[in-house]
């Protein structure tokens, strides 16, 4: 059994970095040109709505999403509960497209219009939530990379083309590039899972729609797990002690999109944007699609430890639990300890090149790619800043997979607790990095690398504790790289400066040659 997880969410994992790496690779190229035509301020505005997008969905489908992962109730079950993502997404998109309405709103053309297709958009993106839990549930990762290839390209296409016409016929859109390109992604990614899990639905006897899953005559101690016979009980239970927690993540992960729509101007919104875009491609081509097949693949391997222990009953400050004898860890904690280690040390091997390189590389990428009109705003600064951020943001993303997929829902309130601790660190950094030490959107970057800092050292307290008591030791120690790699990515960044100004009469191709080199000495030492 934990073999064949293992196996399906590895292939799930390809599946998914290869889908990011081609869908990403033609969203970034056609970007690239779209760029020439919007202003930082455009680009601003339509992060707001994308904002709004994002609020929708999240809180519509997040926690039920994971509650889904966390138990295996059967196809239908899951199929069943999706339906209340819908139910809760179609009031909300008229609730938060108010409250929208009712703060400063940016005066660009076609805004108001935008936001009634992003609305729309984000409600047919929820009418695919049946199709999605349900191949996620089968472990049909071909599906949702065709899917969301489909949806991607479609995304991208729509939103060039609209751009580019406009500016072919001298016309003002505003926005409406971006809200037409909301647009075709959902209706791509709803036609898309809906047509492929309807064949799956059809031989493996499963329906898309509600379903009874129990007869209301039964009176049997079964029929009791099931409410209104339609929904299971512990699911549900599961779901809405998740929201919570997924209420207070929403707030930490969407939290530098909240403190710059509040704190920063439309342009410098606009330049953070494309900044936080670039230093996150990373993250959305890798690192994401391992944390979300991960989660995945934790939940499966850790669901029966060989000696299960009653939620609750172990915790961090429980010394008389903790200096019992530990039960021997079968075969299911081995391979997810072992899984969870080669991951994190691949984070860490990754992170050096990236810290030492990162920051002196990214003013030169912006150059090359963006156009003039952002290389004179604060978009430089901030991409250079972020590539600090991004190793944070792997760790986190994994090691937060983690703990979601096998904690107990003790363990999962107590991490909501600490995450609106979390979430003060968050505010008060970026109150001291922006406020008072005037970095801008670069103390946004900053403020969530302390945000990010807090929930590692938080996962990985979980972990240990998580492995000690099913028999397993974890040592964070042995995920770090070695005493000589720290070292001479600490020394590279040094000669880098000690060697500026060489090759300048080349202009930028001298500096990339130059770069280029000291970093082929650095990985051959590396």
């Amino acid at each position: 059994m934990s073999d064949s997880a293992v196996s399906a969410s590895a292939k799930g994992a390809s599946f998914l970095i290869l889908l990011q790496i081609g869908s990403r690779a033609l969203t970034f190229a056609l970007n690239q040109v779209l760029l020439r035509f919007l202003s930082p301020e455009i680009l601003g505005a339509s992060v707001q709505l994308e904002l709004y997008c994002i609020s929708v969905l999240y809180f519509s489908r997040e926690s039920l999403r994971v509650a889904l992962q966390r138990r295996a109730d059967g196809v239908q079950a899951v199929v069943n509960l999706s339906y209340l993502s819908i139910a809760i997404g179609l009031p909300l998109t008229f609730l938060l497209a108010k409250l929208y309405l009712r703060t400063e709103v940016p005066l660009v053309p076609y805004l108001l219009e935008s936001l009634a297709i992003y609305g729309v958009a984000a409600v047919i993106e929820l009418c695919s939530e049946p199709a999605f839990v349900a191949g996620q549930q089968k472990m049909l990762y071909k599906v949702r990379a065709s899917a969301e290839a489909a949806a991607t390209v479609m995304k991208t296409l729509a939103t060039c083309g609209v751009a580019f016409w406009a500016s072919r016929q001298g016309r003002e859109v505003g926005v409406l590039p971006f809200a037409a390109g909301q647009m075709a992604y959902a209706a791509a990614l709803f036609l898309v899972y809906t047509t492929r899990m309807a064949l799956t639905a059809s031989s493996e006897n499963f329906s898309l729609l509600p379903k009874w899953l129990k007869s209301r005559s039964e009176n049997d101690s079964k029929s009791e797990q099931y409410m209104l016979s339609l929904f299971s009980r512990p699911l549900l239970t599961l779901g809405l002690s998740l929201s919570v927690q997924s209420s207070i993540k929403y707030v930490l992960t969407q939290g530098d999109s909240l403190l710059i729509a509040t704190l920063a101007s439309l342009q410098d919104q606009g330049a953070y944007a494309l900044s936080s875009n670039y230093g996150g491609l990373i993250a959305r081509m890798l690192f994401q699609p391992i944390e979300e097949a991960s989660r995945n693949l934790f939940a499966k391997l850790c669901a029966s430890p060989s000696a299960p222990i009653a939620p609750g009953t172990i915790s961090g400050n429980d010394k008389s639990n903790q200096d019992q004898p530990s039960p021997p860890a079968n075969s299911g904690i081995k391979q997810a300890h072992s899984t969870l280690v080669i991951i994190l040390r691949l984070y860490t091997l990754i992170s050096l090149p990236l810290l030492s390189f990162g920051p002196y590389l990214a003013p030169i990428f912006l150059s090359l790619i963006a156009g003039r009109q952002w290389t004179s705003t604060d978009a430089p600064a901030v991409l250079a800043t972020y590539c600090y951020y991004i190793p944070f943001l792997a760790i986190n993303g994994v090691s937060e997979a983690f703990v979601s997929a096998v904690a107990t829902n003790t363990e999962l309130y107590a991490q909501s607790v600490w995450m609106g601790a979390f979430f003060a660190a968050f505010a008060g950094g970026a109150w001291v990095f922006v406020r008072v030490l005037e970095w801008g959107a670069k103390g946004i970057v900053a403020a969530n690398i302390v945000n990010m800092a807090c929930r590692i050292v938080f996962n990985m307290a979980f972990v240990r504790r998580f492995f000690k008591r099913n028999g397993e030791a974890f040592e964070v120690l042995t995920v770090l790289p070695g005493a000589a790699s720290i070292a001479i990515t600490a020394v590279a960044p040094s000669v880098i400066i000690s060697t500026t100004g060489m090759f300048s009469q080349y202009g930028v191709m001298g500096d990339l040659v130059r770069i280029g080199g000291i970093a082929a000495v650095y990985a051959a030492l590396l």
